[in-house]
Formats: structure tokens, sequence, C-alpha cells
């Protein structure tokens, strides 16, 4: 026994080193920890919403239930009610001090980052070397550390139900992505990709289920004031048609601002975002079901119900790849990134972190990847933004969503040798 378990422990050792992608993963995180904790001791805090925040949250807790009450220097609070859970804890755990706080979003960090790796470590796409690139943005560090913004509970949250989603805990991952929708809405910009996946990964008593968990949470968290004032808070807390100042705006600033402000440019925008995700689903994600209506019918959705009424996690046409997982999820979001009317700073961190792994799922030269990805890169951190840095954002984005098109489409399950091979190592 003894010798069988040190030979055990020298396998896995060689494993390891067969696999540098872990050690290297592990080492990035170490080393970015400690430039974390340099930016937070040497550079200064750049007040933005912070103090805003702070006065909602007191609001919250002083038992104003009015949503359009809610307010701080920088307006009215226009987030779902997970944010205020989130910032009275993080409020409660630093006293409302700025220091602490950051310390507190530096962990957070490093936390978000190690979800990160999970994710890129369960696929093959992205060699070991190209994970420093998740290091390596100024952009990213200043919002985490240095602007303490809610996008980084939202992100963190929506990596860790993907992280879930690859171990096919879709029940317990919507549970995350419907916390993470309650903190920032702009996570339902992966809502059609994943819908699209639940619906491959189980039958739809499990679709339905999964959904129905999603939404009782958001009932949940919005109760106190549902109960209160519920028009005004799905009114502030849900609000689709907020327009943005053209100012902040780094993407379509080349637009003139009464254009960047109509509806009717609105309108454009979503109708091409809507075209891409259908021709995506169609042509890419459903590609080897014979498109999305050859998907349906293969399925006989709604004309037939399962022969027992399943809760289960489990497939009931195949396994999903992970790749199918990952890259149907980070496409998706991309082109809402694409064809979003305002993208301020913030932002950058809705889609940052899938940016190595979509330009590795292109055909491009890694040479070209590179360059689409430093271009990127500069263009967020170019302030405040130009008519020129907006457009070449905009160029940069169509490239990459264009190399994602003519990308070949993987077989989207696990073939059953596959699986057997997996049992057997």
């Amino acid at each position: 026994m003894e010798g069988s378990s040190r030979a055990t422990r020298r396998r896995n050792g060689t494993d390891l080193f067969k696999k540098p992608k872990i050690p290297f993963a592990l080492a990035l995180i170490v080393a970015d920890a400690i430039l974390v904790a340099l930016i937070i001791a040497y550079v200064p805090y750049t007040k933005i919403d912070w103090d805003a925040y702070m006065s909602q949250v007191s609001g919250f807790l002083g038992g104003e239930r009015d949503y359009g009450s809610l307010k701080g220097d920088t307006g009215p609070l226009v987030y779902p009610a997970g944010f205020l859970y989130v910032y009275s804890a993080v409020q409660n755990l630093t006293g409302g001090q700025v220091y602490p706080a950051q310390i507190l979003f530096g962990l957070l960090y490093i936390a978000n980052l190690a979800i990160v790796f999970f994710i890129y470590l369960k696929t093959d796409v992205v060699p070991w070397w190209a994970l420093t690139l998740l290091c390596l943005s100024k952009r990213i560090h200043s919002i985490f550390v240095l602007r303490l913004f809610n996008d980084c509970f939202a992100m963190t949250l929506l990596h860790a139900s993907i992280a879930l989603f690859l171990s096919r805990k879709w029940h317990l991952g919507m549970l995350l992505f419907s916390g993470a929708v309650s903190v920032k809405m702009n996570v339902l910009l992966y809502a059609p990709p994943l819908l699209l996946l639940l619906l491959k990964a189980m039958n739809i008593i499990g679709v339905i289920s999964a959904l129905a968990t999603a939404a009782l949470l958001q009932i949940l968290v919005g109760l106190p004031f549902l109960l209160a004032y519920p028009v005004s808070y799905l009114a502030n807390a849900f609000d689709l048609g907020r327009v943005f100042i053209h100012f902040w705006s780094v993407n379509f600033k080349f637009v003139p601002e009464r254009v960047f402000v109509s509806k009717e440019f609105a309108v454009c925008l979503l109708i091409a975002h809507l075209s891409l995700l259908a021709v995506f689903a169609n042509y890419k994600w459903c590609k080897h079901e014979g498109g999305i209506i050859g998907f349906m019918r293969s399925r006989r959705f709604f004309l037939t119900l399962p022969s027992s009424l399943s809760f289960s996690d489990l497939s009931v046409s195949g396994i999903l790849a992970k790749e199918h997982i990952i890259t149907t999820m980070f496409v998706g979001n991309f082109i809402g990134v694409v064809c979003a009317r305002s993208l301020h700073y913030q932002f950058y961190s809705w889609y940052f972190y899938s940016l190595p792994y979509l330009l590795w799922r292109t055909s491009f030269p890694t040479w070209l990847r590179l360059i689409l990805f430093l271009g990127i890169e500069l263009c967020w951190n170019i302030y405040p933004s130009t008519p020129v840095s907006s457009a070449l954002l905009l160029c940069l984005h169509l490239t990459v969503l264009l190399g994602l098109w003519f990308a070949p489409s993987d077989y989207p399950y696990i073939l059953k040798q596959d699986q057997r091979h997996k049992k057997h190592k």
C-alpha cells in the first residue's frame, strides 16, 4: 500500500509538470497578488462611485424602501437589490472606509482571477503562456482596486456560474447567475446563449425548473421593495431605456451626440444585436444540429413532455463539451458588447477576461491575436476617449467577431468514446 501510494504521488507530480498550465497559473496568481498589493499601497485611489454607493446603502440600512429615494452624489440607485445586500456587507466589513475596501476588492480580484483560470484550464484552447494576458490589464486592475465598482462583484459571480456550468451543475449555476444579475444587469448579455445551452443540456422540465430557480431568487432579493413600492423598484432597478452620457462613452464616440442619444440609433443597435445572436445561434452554435429549427425539431420541444418529470442536471441528448459551453457564453456576451450603445470604462470588465479565449478561438496567427489584444487594451486606456480611439475599438471588435464567424465550429457534445476514455484515465 505504501509503495503504491508513493507511486501515485510520483505520477501526480509528473502529470503536474506535463501540464505546465497549472503551476504557471498558480505562479501568475501569486505574482498578481503581489502586484495588487503594490497598487493598493502606492497608487492613489480614484473617487468615482464609492461615496454614492455608501450613501445608497446607508439609506437602505436606515429603512428606506422606495427605490426612487435611494440616492447618492451621482444620482439615484439604478441597480437591482442584490447590489444593496453586497455593498451593505462591504460597508459592514470596512466601516465604509476606502483603504480596507481596497484590500477587500484586492482579494475579490484574486478570487475572480482564480475562477477565470479554472475556466481556461478546463480546455486546451489557449496556450499556457497566453494566460499571462489575463494579468496584464492596467484598466482592469484599476476597476477592481482603485475604483471599487459593482461590476467586479457581478463578473466574479458570473464567472463562478460558468465554472459550475462546466461541471454540469446547471441549477446551482443559475442561482449564481441570477445573483450576478441582481448586482448589475449587464450580466443579462449572457442570457440568450445561456438559454440555448440549457435547452441543449436538459429536458424541458429541467430548463423550466432552472429558470424558475433564477426567477425565484430575483423575487426574494427584491421582496422588501416589491412589497413596499413595487413600481418604483421595477422602474429604477430594471430600467432598460437608460441613456448614458456621450462624453463618458468609450465606443461610438465618433457618432454625433444627437444621433448617439436618439431612440433610432438605439433601435438599430438592438436589431443588429438580435440579428447577430440569431445568425450565430443558427449557423455556429446549432450548426451540427441542423440550425435552430433542426435543433428544436430534434428535441421536439413543446410537442411532447419527457416520460418522467426529471429535474436532473444531466443532458438528455449528450454531455455538452466544455469548449462549446465557454465559446457560446463568451461569444454571446461579446456580441452584446459590440452592439452596446455606450461602454463606460468599468464596462471593460464585462468581457476582458474572455478576450484571450475568443482570440484563440479564431484562426488568426498568434501575432495578430496579440496585436488585437493590445489594441483593445490601448483603446480602453485612452482618457478621455476620442472619435479616433472609439472608431479603432469598433474596428478591433468587428475584426475579432469576423474571426469568430469564420472559425470552425466544433462538435458540441462529448462523444461516447471520449467519455469512456475519461473514465479509464
